[in-house]
């Protein structure tokens, strides 16, 4: 594997500052200004942002295109997600070879959720690839400027591949030893699922270090109750603190105006993550946090200087 740096998340990571990334959700729409706008504004607090790609199967707008025309629009370095749940190998490559073009500088390899769970359950599902083999892939394409079958690749790309972990997982040791298998297949960062327990993550942290590879802690700062309920009861593995949900349940209960109960929900994902945030930068090897707060953005900016001091 090379040594050489291509991205600006690479580049902090490697010199061993405290990464933070956000994410962008581009939807059903042909319409970007939003992301644009979104990018702009966690600019100054994030070294790069993720581009989801069909999220949960949803059927939205090309992760490849919004992620070019949102780094291009708003200066701020993406991370294209790519899945392999809707891409054969020869559709993969083409991608790859796509972003290569465009700029694109990070890639998170994804196998993906099954179609069946999206808004177009009729689609037939691919999964020519996983995301271990996804990685392999890259790394082909990257170091040796080849497909998997050896044929040349005529200016190879230049990009950093990461995969997604579970701290979740029981037993943490399968998901451990399946983040091995992809750091061996060439994977360079971890990003990992929404967790909310600091010790369970510490725990996770500990256990990836065997393979010397940096991991950025996911978190989700919740907009509303509905929200925090919604991820507690639905989402595999993630379990919402009771506290978090009573405090928030409280506040849709209360007679405060609209704008004030806002306020409210952020200050209660403020007094949950910056302590979090600040265990983990003090005492921890985690590489950084990944902040998942699609399409609220300012609370990026706003724990991000809560938890650095700023």
């Amino acid at each position: 594997m090379s040594d050489r740096i291509f991205s600006n998340l690479m580049r902090e990571i490697k010199a061993g500052r405290f990464a933070f990334t956000g994410e962008l959700e581009p939807e059903k729409t042909t319409n970007l200004h939003e992301l644009i706008e979104g990018a702009k504004v966690m600019k100054d607090a994030v070294v790069a942002a993720n581009v989801t790609d069909n999220p949960q199967s949803m059927a939205y707008m090309s992760s490849l295109v919004a992620s070019y025309s949102v780094q291009k629009e708003s200066g701020l370095e993406m991370v294209y997600q790519l899945r392999c749940s809707d891409r054969n190998r020869i559709a993969l490559i083409s991608d790859l070879l796509g972003a290569g073009h465009l700029g694109i500088r990070n890639i998170l390899a994804l196998t993906g959720d099954h179609t069946a769970l999206g808004d177009t359950p009729e689609a037939k599902p691919v999964f020519d690839l996983d995301s271990g083999q996804l990685c392999y892939l890259i790394r082909k394409m990257v170091d040796e400027g080849t497909d998997l079958n050896g044929n040349e690749i005529h200016d190879p790309p230049k990009y950093h591949v990461g995969v997604a972990g579970n701290p979740n997982c029981v037993p943490m040791e399968a998901e451990i030893l399946k983040i091995g298998r992809k750091i061996q297949a060439g994977a360079e960062f971890v990003q990992t699922q929404v967790i909310y327990d600091i010790e369970l993550a510490k725990k996770f942290i500990k256990e990836i270090e065997r393979y010397k590879t940096p991991v950025l802690i996911g978190i989700f700062p919740m907009k509303s109750y509905g929200v925090a309920k919604y991820f507690d009861q639905y989402i595999p593995g993630v379990s919402v603190p009771k506290e978090i949900l009573e405090n928030m349940k409280a506040v849709k209960k209360s007679n405060m105006e609209k704008k004030e109960k806002k306020q409210k929900y952020a200050e209660i994902n403020f007094e949950f993550f910056v302590p979090f945030i600040r265990e983990l930068m003090k005492n921890t090897k985690a590489a950084g946090v990944h902040v998942m707060a699609v399409a609220w953005e300012p609370i990026v900016v706003q724990l991000i200087k809560r938890a650095r001091g700023e």
